[in-house]
């Protein structure tokens, strides 16, 4: 993405009643313009400083915004903040806020809001696993680690409306990765007011389009538009209802009864029926994001085995998962970063420029160079996956090539969203588990920051390599884009040679979109903000 060196345009471009039954339709008053979401799983946490998945980002997107948003094609443009500017070497940032600015309780947003918000994430009682966002800032690390106090952080409220970032050293990704949620702020009388109660409905006090008015877990969480939003007058969606399920099959059946006008990810499983049936309805496009299996870098015995994880990876014919079941554009994936990134070439990995054949016999022949196979010692291997169906269809695929293949004895574990996340972030999975990553910013960085050995529970592997981590810093210190960018490429050849994940396919976002809807576009990370969006007649 590409920002102006010194200064950015000022511009880029009554409630719902629900049935408790299974099925909760939504009755909107004939006046309110209602939007019903299927947002898959429930989400992890709706604070802005903790939620981990897509699930929340979504939310967290409509009820925040950041210095910096995202516009309705997915671009960034100018949020919170109506300019910036950056020092010739590039260690400061001078942030003017909006003089529109506005929480929805009326109160003024300021700089001291961001303050605050910023401390808090890189506080270590906070917990927050992306407090490694605000590490580029001067003694965010340092924080992070308990060595320093939250109010050493290199941020500072000039005025009212002037935040000043001051940063640890000059850092190629920092003003993009101001687009995540991560670091939007939050009330900071409101948060003082009610302490861990400002998230609470009725309580929560957001700066962005909507606001919280409702929250039942495992079923839905409800917003409505925030009047004292700056852009207030130009959003048509009074009310946006999130609905959370761990079935696509439900979301598609709920979809079909209309009583959905967005589904997220339709399942893999009816795809075919889709294209013959509801072909108008189908969004399928590529986003920044990437499907593949984290494995366990803490257990044996893969841990110790470079071998053994490059035959497993090798032995995956991902073709066949994008063709026979995912079906909807995915593409083959052998690296861990999502083409696409403007300047960024992926590097070669995994004998990606060969035949499936010839990688099934590399494979055969690391499985006996390992030790394990005919002749040699059994292969027992385990992957974790959420319960959804798509997942586990994918997860059996991988499983049965693994067996006959490698003659592996393959076994499945399913288990919650959230539940699994967190096993994942504790290492405490067997051997693999099933993930993926969606761009928190249009940056390799945003994938390659995953297996830091230095970012806690958001390296899912326990992934731990100082030359990976020495590249990787060295690659955002340097100011030239291209070397930069040649830098972050090598950093994921050493990591993708370690094999500490085994990529399946760079994803396609599948939704289906009401025709009622109007003025949703494709997005680069797949967010499609609901204060563009408008719903038309019954």
């Amino acid at each position: 993405m590409r920002f102006a060196r010194r200064f950015a345009p000022a511009a880029l471009a009554a409630f719902a009643t629900f049935s408790l039954a299974f099925t909760a339709t939504v009755a909107p008053a004939a006046a309110e313009m209602v939007l019903n979401r299927g947002n898959q799983a429930e989400p992890t946490s709706l604070d802005p400083h903790k939620g981990t998945d897509v699930q929340s980002a979504r939310i967290g997107y409509d009820l925040y915004e950041g210095l910096l948003t995202f516009g309705p094609d997915g671009e960034v443009v100018p949020g919170a903040a109506e300019k910036w500017a950056i020092s010739d070497d590039g260690l400061t940032y001078t942030f003017t806020l909006r003089a529109d600015g506005r929480w929805s309780d009326g109160t003024p947003v300021t700089a001291d809001d961001f303050v605050f918000s910023w401390r808090r994430l890189v506080d270590p009682r906070t917990a927050s696993d992306y407090a490694y966002f605000l590490w580029p800032v001067k003694n965010g690390e340092a924080i992070s680690n308990g060595q320093k106090e939250p109010g050493t952080l290199g941020v500072e409220a000039v005025d009212a409306r002037t935040l000043k970032v001051t940063l640890e050293r000059p850092t190629g990704y920092f003003l993009g990765s101001l687009v995540h949620r991560m670091t939007y702020p939050i009330s900071k009388a409101n948060a003082e007011k009610f302490g861990s109660n400002f998230l609470r409905p009725g309580n929560l006090v957001s700066n962005g389009a909507y606001q919280l008015v409702e929250y039942r877990p495992q079923a839905y969480v409800k917003a409505v538009k925030n009047p004292h939003f700056r852009e207030a007058a130009s959003v048509k969606i009074d009310t946006v209802i999130f609905h959370h399920t761990d079935s696509p099959e439900t979301e598609l059946r709920r979809f079909r009864a209309g009583e959905l006008d967005i589904v997220q990810m339709a399942p893999v499983t009816q795809i075919d029926w889709l294209r013959q049936n509801m072909p108008d309805a189908m969004r399928f496009y590529p986003v920044l994001g990437t499907q593949y299996a984290a494995v366990n870098m803490t257990k044996e015995p893969l841990a110790s085995n470079p071998a053994l994880r490059r035959a497993l990876s090798l032995a995956v014919d991902r073709d066949i998962i994008v063709e026979r079941i995912t079906k909807s554009g995915d593409i083959p994936a052998f690296t861990l970063t999502a083409p696409g990134v403007k300047g960024y070439t992926l590097p070669v990995a995994n004998m990606s420029d060969t035949t499936q054949a010839a990688r099934d016999a590399e494979a055969r022949r690391l499985l006996a160079e390992a030790g394990y196979g005919p002749g040699g010692k059994p292969l027992v291997v385990e992957i974790l996956h959420n319960t959804s169906e798509s997942t586990r269809k994918i997860a059996v695929a991988v499983a049965s090539m693994w067996q006959q293949k490698l003659g592996a004895r393959v076994t499945l574990n399913n288990q919650e969203w959230k539940v699994l996340l967190q096993n994942a972030g504790e290492k405490s999975y067997a051997n693999t588990v099933m993930l993926g990553w969606i761009a928190d910013f249009a940056d390799p960085y945003t994938f390659l920051k995953l297996f830091l050995s230095d970012v806690g529970k958001m390296n899912r592997a326990g992934y731990a390599s100082a030359e990976y981590d020495a590249k990787l810093a060295e690659a955002n210190l340097s100011t030239d884009p291209a070397r930069r960018m040649a830098l972050l490429a090598e950093a994921e050849a050493i990591m993708l040679a370690d094999a500490p994940m085994i990529p399946i396919f760079h994803q396609a976002y599948r939704n289906l979109v009401s025709p009622r809807v109007k003025g949703w576009l494709e997005s680069p990370m797949g967010v499609q903000p609901t204060r563009y969006l408008e719903v038309t007649g019954k």
